[in-house]
């Protein structure tokens, strides 16, 4: 019996094996990265950035005004100039303005980021120094979100136009709205800056304002839509008299200017294939509109603009 099923086996078997020969093996690999356990893939050349703990950010433009806080510079600088020496010593308010701005932040992780920089305007129209103004700053960034709280000091000083020189410290709050409407993108981007000239005048300006990025698709521009208001309370760099013979009219307090602003960047890392990993360039342009609320504190009428570029790492 025994022997009976054991030859049924075989010829089982033997009738049965070349129907599973004609079957094809399947075999099946998981990929590596299907795994929850799997590291993640190394950025390309073109994907990667700057992971460091020191970023830089560096932008040189070209102007044809220098308006700071509502104020013509080469206006400001000619106003005392002229009653002091006369307008063969005055800065042509037409030239052109070379300016450099540029800062270096340390990203410290959940603490404040300290920063330092320099900002410098260049006019070589200007019979007194082609260096206007040379401005030292330092501070710290703290993100909470939604909460962007920034901090520090300004120390303006004017080569050869000593009795210019003054200092401040500052804090500016911006609402992260990304985190608010839990959006991808910010927004707005509300932000309320304070400052206070702790060394000339011992006033306080206040600036309220919004921005918005529009992104144009699959073209690498951005364009930056913003606006900005000011109010100014006991400082007398606002005062339409100083640097006149007259002297100081005692009107140093109001809403002091309102200005509207559009920037362009235009990002060259894809045009020129510059990976990431060497930094962001991108070309600028800028249109603003600035003018005066109250006339009875300076604060000028200017539409200007101009161009630059800007180097990210």
């Amino acid at each position: 019996m025994v022997r009976m099923m054991h030859r049924a086996a075989l010829v089982l078997l033997a009738a049965t094996a070349p129907a599973l020969a004609e079957q094809p093996v399947k075999l099946t690999y998981q990929r590596q990265d299907d795994s929850v356990y799997a590291l993640p893939a190394p950025r390309t050349e073109a994907e990667g950035v700057n992971m460091g703990g020191v970023n830089i950010d560096m932008t040189v433009t070209y102007l044809t005004d220098y308006v700071y806080r509502g104020v013509d510079q080469a206006d400001a600088l000619n106003i005392g100039q002229e009653a002091l020496s006369g307008k063969d010593d005055l800065a042509n308010e037409d030239a052109a303005n070379f300016q450099f701005d540029g800062t270096i932040s340390f990203d410290l992780g959940k603490f404040p980021h300290p920063f330092i920089g320099v900002f410098a305007n260049v006019l070589e129209d200007d019979p007194i120094s082609s260096f206007q103004e040379v401005r030292p700053f330092f501070g710290a960034e703290w993100r909470i979100r939604p909460l962007i709280v920034e901090g520090g000091m300004n120390v303006y000083t004017y080569p050869d136009r000593n009795d210019r020189d003054t200092s401040e410290v500052w804090g500016k709050i911006t609402i992260d709205d990304a985190a608010v409407f839990r959006t991808a993108e910010p927004l707005l981007s509300p932000y309320i800056l304070a400052a206070y000239d702790i060394d000339r005048y011992d006033g306080w300006y206040f600036e309220a304002g919004i921005k918005h990025d529009f992104v144009i698709a699959e073209t690498g521009i951005t364009l930056t839509a913003q606006a900005s208001v000011a109010y100014v309370l006991n400082h007398d760099l606002y005062d339409l008299g100083l640097g006149t013979p007259a002297g100081l009219t005692g009107d140093d307090t109001g809403f002091q200017h309102y200005e509207l602003g559009l920037i362009g960047r235009y990002a060259l890392n894809r045009l020129l294939n510059i990976p990431q990993r060497y930094g962001t360039w991108s070309i600028n342009g800028y249109l603003y509109y600035t003018d005066g609320i109250d006339d009875k504190l300076r604060g000028d009428t200017e539409l200007y603009g101009g161009a630059g570029i800007q180097f990210s790492y």
